[in-house]
């Protein structure tokens, strides 16, 4: 069993329950959580079931990644008053991959989709379907694949130790021109398991067999020759499944989900904050931050589970303390102190 989602525009997209047998997607609306019941509208596919999904950039559709065809079906999303009224199948694309699929998303300027399996190949399409560009990864196997939040680049993990991020480059007109090779993010040992990104992909986190994780501050000007350089790096105690990061909006917080625990790093010191101790039953399969990073959204099993961020909160007390020993403006040090006590009373 899987569950997979993404938060767009108010809403969680997940396929859950036994996916084998259930085979459906479920838009939740996001805005209700505190309340007991939680609107949402679920999508049957038919003869087959889902392993990935991804919204379209105006949240007017979704794509999903089936299993058993292994092809990629797009979905209509009918709105009223922003509630979400129906969905529709509207167009399935050609098969193209061979093994499982374990990259695949739709890049947020609306300029192209990615797919990648388990294998080496990564392919790059137009959102017609139509294959832009075939991309080797020459990984050997490959763990996980995603697009950058800010839909310039695209990232596989896998065998190998370093991380090669690859720029999909367009011309000013917006017809695709090639993919070229970025930078690298070097310094593990042993192979990656999986990469997260800041919302402008300024900082980038990895996590690998080595049983270290790195952040990485990105925010360079490659074609200059610049390369990214870490900031950190923590250690942590591998499992029995690869695990998975997710790495807050402020870069300040890695959380790793390995097995059925969650826990939360400080990537200032490298410190481990505190670890939520069987959240399921079976492996968590995926993590993710909310925009604000004040939620993370666990997936597992049946359910989607929202942890608050505390350790968030934690680290913007320490944030404000160290520029307070700085020299700062009056207006500054009242600010600086008025965040320190709402993060405290939270």
């Amino acid at each position: 069993m899987h569950l997979f989602w993404a938060v767009e525009d108010g809403y969680i997209r997940m396929n859950g329950g036994h996916l084998a047998v259930d085979g459906s997607v479920i838009l939740w609306d996001v805005r209700d959580l505190n309340s007991k019941e939680h609107r949402h509208i679920r999508v049957n596919i038919e003869f087959d079931y889902a392993s990935h999904i991804a919204w379209s950039p105006d949240s007017k559709g979704f794509i999903v990644h089936t299993v058993q065809e292994n092809h990629i079906m797009g979905y209509k999303v009918e709105k009223k008053k922003d509630l979400i009224v129906s969905v529709a199948h509207v167009i399935s694309f050609d098969k193209v991959h061979v093994e499982d699929v374990v990259g695949f998303g739709i890049s947020s300027n609306g300029k192209f989709m990615m797919s990648c399996s388990a294998k080496t190949d990564m392919i790059i399409y137009d959102l017609k379907g139509q294959i832009l560009e075939r991309l080797d990864t020459y990984l050997m196997n490959t763990h996980s694949a995603k697009i950058s939040p800010c839909g310039r680049f695209v990232v596989a993990t896998g065998f190998s130790p370093d991380v090669k991020v690859m720029e999909v480059c367009f011309t000013r007109n917006g017809d695709f021109k090639q993919v070229v090779k970025a930078f690298e993010l070097t310094g593990h040992n042993s192979g990656v398991y999986d990469v997260a990104f800041t919302p402008d992909t300024s900082h980038i986190a990895t996590i690998s067999k080595d049983g270290t994780w790195k952040l990485f501050h990105t925010n360079i000007k490659y074609t200059l020759g610049e390369s990214p350089h870490v900031l950190e790096t923590g250690t942590y105690s591998p499992g029995a499944n690869p695990p998975r990061i997710a790495l807050s909006p402020n870069a300040e917080v890695l959380a790793l989900a390995c097995d059925t625990n969650v826990s939360f790093y400080d990537t200032y010191t490298g410190k481990l904050f505190g670890t939520v101790e069987n959240i399921y039953s079976s492996s968590i399969n995926y993590v993710s931050f909310d925009s604000s990073g004040q939620y993370l959204y666990v997936c597992g099993e049946r359910a989607v589970r929202i942890l608050h961020n505390v350790c968030g909160w934690s680290t913007s007390i320490d944030t404000c303390m160290r520029l307070l020993a700085t020299k700062q403006t009056s207006a500054t040090v009242e600010r600086l102190n008025k965040t320190i006590q709402e993060c405290k009373q939270i």
